[in-house]
């Protein structure tokens, strides 16, 4: 058994497929699959399930999984005790739906990179349900999700509160909504303004149907992400519901091309977490990078909440 052997099955399992490792680890697709091919009859153990959409690791896979992030991280340990300067870069992978993405997210990977200038961040845009179920898969370290005040946590994943705020309305200073008065759901589906929901699958898409109390809601626009609905009420397109803490500090905010209002729901607090699987052993990139986060969180939650 060989360290690259283990290298190249962790990478295939990150990335989900053998055609995406073996791009980044500059190897031809079919060397690296009689290299993996080598140490699952070594092993005796199928490692992956291979199919036309791409590998992922098998249930047998999965339970090694940890023993060999364990000879990784050993690897990298001794590597480093020996002053090794050209030691392997190494990733981490973190999933986002896209909530303060840059008062948190941002300058929380300027802080690790600093730290850790050999270790390469992958920050993946998806859905809340896409990002539980990668990490379970191996395929994803951390995960920034929303969630609602009062709703069961997952049980397969250990969860860090980062961020909390109320729902406000996201508005231009110049449109109608901004005055002084909150937002009531008598306001949102017979308002001027037309209103841009999050798709289905995110947590402000249900929110909002709470909020309105059964009413059904006027959508002029859906979008994926809090990021383009910012953008879309910025361009003039609308309004749109999101946490306090997406848009307080946001560039757009900061520069006066959004501002937020309060809604009369007085009571639901949006959670901004920070998750990743429950293993005896978590890589140490993933590990640092975590604590980074919720070092950010700490220092920047006053200024994040000021708008609820």
């Amino acid at each position: 058994m060989r360290i690259e052997q283990l290298e190249y099955i962790a990478a295939v399992t990150r990335l989900g497929s053998l055609r995406r490792a073996a791009e980044e680890l500059h190897l031809s697709q079919p060397a690296l699959s009689e290299t993996v091919r080598n140490l699952e009859r070594e092993l005796g153990v199928d490692l992956l399930e291979r199919k036309r959409s791409g590998a992922r690791m098998s249930a047998e896979g999965r339970e090694l999984l940890p023993h060999i992030v364990d000879v990784l991280d050993a690897v990298d340990r001794l590597r480093g005790a020996a002053g090794e300067q050209c030691r392997v870069r190494r990733m981490v992978r973190v999933g986002t739906v896209n909530a303060a993405t840059v008062p948190l997210l941002i300058p929380t990977v300027r802080d690790f990179r600093a730290a850790h200038p050999l270790t390469q961040v992958e920050v993946v845009g998806a859905q809340q349900a896409e990002i539980h179920r990668t990490p379970a898969e191996g395929g994803l370290d951390l995960g920034l999700v929303n969630h609602l005040d009062g709703d069961d946590l997952p049980a397969d994943f250990e969860s860090t509160r980062l961020l909390g705020g109320r729902p406000v309305l996201c508005v231009r200073p110049d449109s109608p909504p901004a005055a002084p008065a909150a937002v009531s759901p008598d306001d949102l589906p017979a308002g001027h303004e037309p209103l841009i929901a999050m798709r289905a699958g995110y947590v402000m898409h249900r929110y909002v149907h709470r909020f309105l109390e059964g009413r059904v809601p006027g959508f002029s626009y859906s979008t994926d992400g809090a990021e383009m609905g910012k953008l879309m009420v910025a361009e003039g397109l609308g309004v749109t519901v999101l946490p306090g803490f997406s848009v307080v500090g946001d560039p757009p905010e900061r520069c006066g091309a959004i501002t937020c209002r309060p809604l009369t729901d007085g009571t639901t607090r949006v959670l901004l977490m920070l998750r990743r699987r429950r293993a005896d052993s978590v890589p140490r990139a993933a590990r640092a990078l975590h604590a980074a986060f919720v070092r950010r969180a700490e220092e920047r939650g006053g200024e994040l909440t000021r708008g609820e």
